[in-house]
């Protein structure tokens, strides 16, 4: 079960975004100039500890991915992944909306800043041409 609905779609509608499905480890990844910062699977049975719970992995600042693993059971050291710089969250847990939602964007964040400076730059103004796009659509 997977009780944030809306996840995909978010992830997605950050600037420059990309999915795919890596068949060999089952996962889906969201990508930003070719740098996983997150990823949703069902590990199987095999890892008896998580087996049948879909979960999202997000690239977390170190600090916080122990916070957050304090404050949430349904927050987890990354799946598959350094857990140091990775939690999983599972999405048939309880973790509020707008926290899962922070946590996206400090995912995204911390890959695009890891991006050549050129790239970010260009990440930048391609999302500003789409927001004026957007404001000159609902202006018409």
């Amino acid at each position: 079960m997977n009780r944030y609905t809306w996840l995909d779609g978010y992830l997605l509608s950050k600037p420059q975004a990309e999915k795919d499905f890596k068949a060999e480890w089952g996962w889906f990844r969201y990508m930003i100039c070719g740098k996983m910062f997150a990823a949703v699977c069902t590990p199987d049975p095999n890892h008896p500890l998580h087996a049948g719970r879909t979960m999202v992995i997000l690239k977390c600042e170190p600090q916080l991915a122990e916070l957050f693993r304090t404050q949430y059971a349904d927050v987890v050291p990354g799946f598959y992944c350094n857990k140091q710089h990775w939690n999983s969250i599972y999405l048939d847990g309880a973790v509020p909306d707008d926290t899962l939602k922070g946590m996206c964007d400090m995912a995204y964040g911390l890959v695009l800043q890891k991006l050549p400076k050129k790239t970010q730059q260009e990440i930048a103004q391609s999302t500003r041409l789409q927001d004026t796009d957007v404001q000159v659509g609902t202006n018409a």
